[in-house]
């Protein structure tokens, strides 16, 4: 990965934040991007390398995507990697699907298919210049799963992996590559948020269903992304890598 330009959006922490640093350490150019500061991520990525650029990013507005894309290949030459992370979720209400809120499912939408899709958009011409890229959507085990009290949030990653089959079938002739990673619910900030106080009796319960009985932490996952980013993976296009300790057996 050692000088390849990898965009990972909702970087702010996170698991975003993890795969700026564990990409920098690899010597890739990492543009990382949130609606949120990165400055936190910035602090820890420049001990590391000064190849890289802290934009500001709504991945609601194409523009703001287009200026992502437009900046990382002003200064990087190339676009390699995209990592689609950011997701709207710690934020949401749980609730019964008739009690959602009619905003929170649009903003679910709005940010978490919307805005997956604006990303794409932004770096598919200058990966179709080189004929060469791999697209690695974040969704979640909620969407084959069925998360009970996120309709939102689970309706919104399995249009993810809708997206994903869709456009890996129409890009594969310019040679870029289009996956998704599904993992179960991560021990993060957001997941905390989500589940409230009782995040951490909810993370036993969700370790105690899963073949694997341990929590799925931030460092669990890079593996599989990194494998997707390389091109250890470059004859698999339009999958979906579950991780989530054998919850779901494809």
């Amino acid at each position: 990965m050692k000088d390849k330009t990898v965009i990972i959006t909702g970087a702010a922490r996170g698991l975003g934040q993890k795969y700026a640093i564990e990409f920098a350490k690899l010597g890739s150019n990492v543009v990382f991007a949130d609606i949120s500061s990165c400055d936190e991520t910035e602090d820890k990525i420049k001990k590391i390398t000064s190849n890289y650029l802290n934009l500001d990013l709504d991945v609601t507005n194409f523009n703001s995507c287009l200026k992502l894309a437009d900046n990382a290949k002003s200064k990087f030459k190339s676009i390699d990697v995209l990592i689609n992370n950011a997701a709207l979720y710690g934020a949401l209400k749980s609730s019964r699907f008739e009690d959602i809120d009619e905003d929170q499912w649009d903003k679910a939408m709005n940010v978490n298919v919307k805005g997956v899709w604006n990303c794409i958009r932004a770096v598919i011409p200058s990966m179709r210049e080189q004929k060469s890229g791999s697209i690695i959507n974040i969704a979640s085990l909620a969407a084959l799963y069925g998360m009970p009290y996120a309709a939102d949030y689970a309706a919104s990653k399995a249009a993810v992996l809708g997206l994903t089959r869709v456009v890996a079938r129409e890009v594969g002739k310019d040679n870029i590559r289009v996956n998704s990673v599904a993992p179960s619910m991560v021990y993060t900030e957001s997941a905390k948020e989500f589940l409230g106080e009782k995040a951490e009796r909810g993370f036993e319960v969700i370790s105690k269903s899963q073949i694997l009985q341990k929590t799925l932490e931030v460092d669990d996952i890079y593996g599989t992304v990194l494998y997707l980013a390389s091109d250890q993976s470059k004859f698999v296009t339009g999958q979906t890598l579950m991780v989530d300790g054998g919850s779901v057996l494809l």
